[in-house]
């Protein structure tokens, strides 16, 4: 029996949607204001959600059951098998006292920490975007901020600020692919306008990070570094978008970027060189111990696993001769090949070949009817899991691990008991990361999210930003832009051309306000938590990124009202 969702069902809008967001409310105001443990307040969240589901949108409870199962599956594969891989593949070279040594060489490349940051949290992490997504940048680079020795406050929210201005084309460009599958408009259309949309943040996201680390003026002594990594991933961003696609972007982009950065700083350097933290030291400690070096959250790096740090000569320093080097970035060399090697599309058609078995979730499947205005026509959605074991990027990190286990000497007993001991410690996060999945999923099967976009909708001649809001709004629920586009994208579509605004501006518009709610999405907040080892101290994060995740998301908004009334010609888009 079909089941048709009904997007009023107390039959005043403003109430339907006030009560349909009543399930965010609950999982942020029990993260960032109750300070529950993450996992508690997913949970707290997802049973709100059963609750509306079933009394008030009548959605059958064989049904809710289902949906939330089915958002279970997908909360563990692909995501938690990528945060427990990675959290393996850290214990792996820590374990085994490479940190130290590859924190010496990005000294060696930089000692000064506000370009270590830049390196890491911005280039590298624009590349881990682009080739894996799903939350592998954070978790790779909040893990090696910490073994530079940045606190774990830090290493968690900037990795989260930074993995923002790739977003939209992470994982090979999957979230604009989806997005055209969603909506039926033209694939190179929305690659080029995300690309112009995006334009002005991929240039100042760096500088912004930088701030949000030391503040605007120790920031601006940095500003050549920055603006060369900014211009270098904006234009090439752009570029590729407008006249490739959205599959390579991300990729190119922080290539680029690496490139770009390392060639200028082997010939220039700031004048005043700032150690991590040293902000927070008093007179003359600035070479004392890592230990002593706590930052406001009251937790030292240098307790993640024995090693952290301060960067560029504020704890010893390894000199490590060019073979060490090479052995410290073996692992992270592997990674970096096989993820992107995992995410070519040959690659994933040929694993999955192997072995990708679909399981139907009978009693959900084509059940479900999402109606107009949502969609065009009334169109069911399906529910068929993919069992993509072998294709999944957390795969790649896996078979990473174990390479790089081996050839750092560890013995298969040795590897097998670090396994254990990072699965072990990711528990909490894997339960987080489930139950907002199911929240996600239920709240989509059961029309809760597309009464609380219909409500955006009816903004009239503001829609440009509020439905660019809507896009923050969908990631910050679902916590992936991919997710966000298959929710709102065809909703997007139907209001655009009910108000006159051109579609592909305001689908696009639903991608790129998108991204700028990943950085308080849970399931990424719970990632950074459990690559850094801070569980349970989710609302410090949370608390760290609200804000740069809502004044970015509302410029972007600004700038597709400015590109909607006032720069029109930015909506011509080429020929590819």
């Amino acid at each position: 029996m079909i089941w048709s969702q009904n997007y009023d069902p107390f039959n005043s809008p403003l109430l339907s949607a006030l009560i349909s967001a009543l399930p965010v409310v609950v999982l942020l105001s029990g993260i960032g204001i109750f300070k529950m443990s993450a996992h508690i307040a997913a949970l707290a969240g997802l049973a709100t959600a059963l609750v509306i589901a079933i009394l008030g949108f009548g959605m059958p409870v064989q049904m809710a059951g289902l949906a939330a199962a089915y958002g279970v599956s997908y909360g563990l594969l692909p995501i938690g098998w990528i945060v427990l891989n990675i959290i393996f593949l850290y214990k792996i070279t820590n374990e085994r006292g490479q940190f130290d040594v590859l924190r010496d060489s990005i000294a060696r490349v930089t000692d000064d920490s506000r370009l270590q940051l830049l390196l890491i949290a911005f280039c590298f992490g624009a590349f881990f975007e682009g080739a894996a997504g799903f939350g592998a940048p954070v978790a790779i680079t909040g893990a090696m901020l910490i073994g530079l020795g940045f606190t774990k406050l830090q290493a968690s929210g900037l990795s989260l600020i930074a993995n923002t201005a790739p977003v939209a084309f992470g994982a090979l460009g999957v979230p604009i692919v989806t997005l055209a599958t969603s909506t039926g408009l033209p694939l190179d259309q929305l690659s080029a306008m995300v690309g112009r949309q995006m334009f002005l943040f991929a240039l100042i996201v760096p500088f912004w990070l930088v701030c949000a680390y030391c503040g605007w003026r120790r920031a601006l002594e940095v500003l050549p570094a920055v603006a060369v990594a900014g211009i270098s991933f904006s234009v090439t961003q752009l570029l590729i978008s407008n006249f490739h696609g959205p599959w390579l972007t991300a990729v190119g982009s922080g290539i680029v970027a690496i490139i770009s950065l390392v060639t200028f700083l082997q010939f220039w350097s700031p004048k005043t060189i700032m150690h991590v933290n040293e902000s927070r030291l008093s007179p003359g400690d600035e070479r004392a111990p890592a230990v002593i070096h706590a930052s406001v959250d009251g937790n030292p790096s240098s307790e993640f696993g024995g090693t952290g740090g301060i960067a560029g000569g504020a704890a010893a320093t390894v000199h490590a001769t060019p073979a060490a080097l090479r052995k410290a970035w073996m692992p992270w060399i592997i990674l970096t090949v096989l993820v992107f090697i995992w995410g070519l599309p040959v690659s994933k058609t040929f694993l999955d070949g192997i072995f990708r078995p679909k399981i139907v979730f009978t009693g959900l499947d084509h059940l479900v009817q999402r109606m107009p205005p949502v969609v065009v026509q009334p169109e069911l959605e399906a529910a068929v899991y993919n069992l993509n074991l072998l294709s999944a990027s957390g795969t790649a990190i896996l078979v990473a691990g174990l390479l790089s286990g081996l050839l750092l000497g560890a013995r298969p007993g040795e590897i097998a008991a670090t396994y254990g001991r990072a699965f072990k410690a990711v528990i909490p996060s894997l339960v987080t990361i489930a139950a907002m999945f199911a929240l996600g999923y239920l709240t989509r099967f059961a029309g809760v999210d597309a009464t609380m976009g219909l409500a955006f909708a009816a903004t009239g001649l503001l829609y440009p930003f509020f439905g660019t809001m809507l896009g923050w709004v969908g990631v910050a629920v679902t916590g992936s832009d991919t997710a966000s586009n298959v929710l709102f994208g065809g909703l997007q579509k139907v209001t655009a051309e009910q108000l006159g605004l051109p579609p592909v501006l305001m689908a696009a518009a639903n991608s790129t306000g998108g991204v700028m709610g990943k950085m308080i999405d849970a399931q990424s907040i719970v990632v950074a938590s459990t690559a850094t080892q801070w569980f349970g101290q989710e609302s410090k994060i949370l608390r760290y990124v609200f804000f740069h995740s809502v004044i970015l998301g509302m410029l972007v908004g600004v700038v597709v009202m400015l590109m909607a009334y006032v720069w029109p010609f930015t909506l011509l888009v080429p020929t590819l």
